[in-house]
């Protein structure tokens, strides 16, 4: 199984590419397959979340692209700039993740805030989509300098990442 514990800023070949909706790029530990088939296990820090484009690495030195998969999400339009705005502050006052786009919010399929959105006068269609939300007011994004790594978590000394159905072993 291939390891990815590294962020890269750039990298010359990329190997392979992860194809992740947006709730698995948002994980710390993540077991998954490369678009090859091949299996990944994936370490990263704690409240980190991988972006579509990010560059991944690990021991073996292949380099991997993430990509965000399309996935069901909820597109907002409005008629004018105010209720768009008004949409978006009702959105973050309930603490919902939004990706921000020109002219439109897009957010997780969720009928209770389709609901109230459209109550604000916002028009609402489901659309598969890459789901990439702000990072948010306290999110570390920090930047990078010229062909720097990150080591995104420490890697544990056994890098199995268990699934349900897995055996438990002392």
């Amino acid at each position: 199984m291939l390891t990815l514990h590294t962020k890269l800023e750039r990298a010359d070949t990329v190997d392979a590419e992860l194809l992740l909706p947006y709730d698995q790029r948002e994980k710390c530990r993540l077991r998954a397959r490369l678009a090859s088939g091949e299996e990944a296990a994936v370490f990263m820090a704690r409240g980190s979340v991988l972006r579509d484009g990010d560059l991944l690495t690990g021991p073996a030195g292949r380099v991997v692209r993430v990509r965000a998969a399309s996935e069901p999400t909820y597109s907002v339009e409005c008629a004018t700039p105010h209720i768009l705005a008004r949409c978006a502050f009702h959105l973050g006052n309930r603490h919902t993740q939004v990706q921000i786009g020109p002219g439109f919010l897009r957010m997780r399929v969720d009928p209770v805030l389709k609901e109230m959105v459209e109550g604000l006068g916002a028009r609402v269609e489901t659309q598969m989509a890459a789901f990439e939300p702000e990072a948010g007011a306290y999110a570390g994004g920090g930047h990078g300098h010229g062909g720097e790594t990150h080591l995104l978590a420490p890697v544990p000394a056994r890098q199995r990442i268990h699934r349900p159905r897995d055996p438990v072993t002392p």
